[in-house]
């Protein structure tokens, strides 16, 4: 969108948040760069340039402004939605594999050589790996700087710098602040700072509607590993360099996020796991306008605009999930899978209580005896052939995965079918067009509304809500009663 200089004048004219982190615009008066919704006034249009990336006003010389921190806004939607390989490779980048396998690594993971991988993002986003993984690092470090105690060098070699000097260096130069006048200008409100403990806002588009997207967490959560308390949706996680836990709690213009890492070099990490799986980088105005052009659709998205995909932290673990929730009910997939954290997953501490392992690995899954599972004959072989691709790299899920490859090796394994293929697609895989037209609420939906109740003319239905049919089932799934489509008390 940034190369149409017409329409994104009339969106910073008019402060329009949609396009936050969607572009970004430059002004050539100040040398500095804004979110399109910047309260600021408005620069003359000849003096404004408009840039697809953060990184990208930062090659160009400019810095992150002070009052709109443009540096925050929410990812791009766009990155969601395509699945060739500029999107995997901008993926990868928001979950830290730049920082820790370098540009040569992140290549590897795309079968591309690096001289592609540098040419195609600066064609599309202005910038390289190398200068997006920075303006990465510098927002981490920003929020370690802001939220946290911790001295500048741990701060900088956590945010993956490779010295205090380019930590400082860069802060400067994005900020135009070194890190001790960005500590001194944080605005928040005097804490007890607890070691390890990290809190922060996670900005979303508007509308959000919360009740599918905590009542699903909520109602299908694992014991041990997931839980509701106090009004937040609280998990661990397994990081690169440790685990975390992360406490997840609504608020009406961001999403409160506090976490607790034994490595705090894993923060960017954890953040963009968060942040697929409260897919908060959606665009809902445009998805919400295409599925209410359906007249039949239109009631239920204007009765709760702004639903959200529930994704996943760990896409391995939800696909061992989703098999052990064929054909049950969500209680007893609940029951499955906590019989197999007791028994493989991994304990942790957790200073609140309530949460004691960590989901079990493909690995530490592959060598269990059959017997011990307490599931018909059938699903033992499917999943026992699924972690087994899993742990031996036959099969791979995460965000550089090929959403149509992948989707043909999961139906070729024993026991896949269309709606375990689809319900991963669309939770592990983050595809906003996988669709479910057999699932027996979707159905049920689909015959009330008066919608094609049969899967084949149903999905020939649903293709006028391409490219968002995802979000298109959570409507659907949304007119039941079942606990998934509330907030817990």
């Amino acid at each position: 969108m940034h190369t149409q200089t017409e329409r994104c004048v009339r969106a910073v004219q008019s402060k329009d948040a949609r396009f936050d982190g969607v572009f970004f615009t430059a002004v050539l008066t100040t040398r500095i760069y804004c979110r399109p919704s910047c309260p600021a006034v408005p620069p003359k249009p000849e003096n404004m340039e408009f840039h697809p990336s953060a990184a990208a006003c930062q090659r160009a010389g400019f810095r992150a402004c002070k009052r709109c921190r443009p540096d925050t806004s929410p990812g791009s939607p766009e990155w969601n939605v395509r699945a060739d390989a500029v999107a995997r490779a901008v993926r990868l980048i928001q979950d830290g594999v730049v920082d820790r396998e370098g540009v040569p690594g992140l290549a590897r993971r795309l079968g591309w050589s690096t001289r592609q991988v540098e040419r195609q993002l600066l064609a599309e986003l202005g910038a390289g790996p190398l200068a997006l993984a920075r303006a990465q690092r510098a927002q981490t470090a920003r929020i370690l700087v802001e939220t946290t105690g911790l001295p500048f060098g741990e701060i900088a070699f956590a945010s993956g710098f490779s010295s205090i000097r380019s930590f400082n260096d860069t802060v400067r130069q994005v900020f135009a602040l070194t890190p001790g006048e960005l500590r001194a200008r944080a605005a928040r409100p005097a804490a007890p700072h607890t070691p390890g403990v990290i809190s922060l806002r996670l900005p979303f588009r508007a509308p959000l509607e919360p009740s599918n997207l905590f009542g699903h967490l909520a109602a299908t959560a694992v014991p041990g590993v997931e839980e509701w308390r106090d009004g937040a949706y609280r998990r661990t996680l397994a990081l690169p360099y440790g685990h975390g836990i992360v406490a997840l709690t609504p608020r009406p213009d961001h999403i409160a996020c506090r976490l607790s890492l034994t490595d705090p070099r894993d923060l960017t990490h954890a953040i963009s796991r968060c942040r697929r799986l409260l897919d908060l980088d959606a665009d809902p105005v445009a998805v919400d306008d295409r599925l209410r052009a359906d007249p039949l659709l239109a009631p239920l998205v204007d009765k709760a605009p702004g639903r959200r995909v529930p994704g996943t932290v760990d896409p391995a673990e939800f696909a061992v999930r989703a098999v052990l929730g064929q054909q049950v009910s969500t209680a007893a997939a609940r029951t499955h899978a906590a019989r197999l954290v007791t028994a493989h997953g991994v304990p942790i501490e957790d200073p609140e209580g309530g949460l004691t392992h960590l989901f079990p690995t493909p690995e530490a899954l592959s060598g269990l005896d059959p017997e011990t599972l307490a599931l018909p004959r059938s699903r033992r072989a499917t999943l026992l052939t699924l972690v087994r691709a899993l742990a031996g790299g036959e099969l791979v899920l995460g965000p550089d995965t090929d959403r149509a490859e992948t989707r043909a090796r999961l139906l070729a394994l024993p026991g896949f079918g269309p709606w375990t293929t689809e319900v991963i697609a669309m939770r592990a895989l983050g595809d906003p067009d996988a669709f479910l037209p057999g699932d027996l609420g979707v159905r049920r939906a689909a015959e009330g509304l008066g919608l094609p109740g049969t899967p084949a003319a149903l999905t020939a239905r649903s293709a006028h809500w391409a490219p968002w049919r995802a979000y298109a089932v959570q409507y659907l799934w949304a007119t039941d009663s079942h606990p998934i489509n509330h907030l817990p008390a």
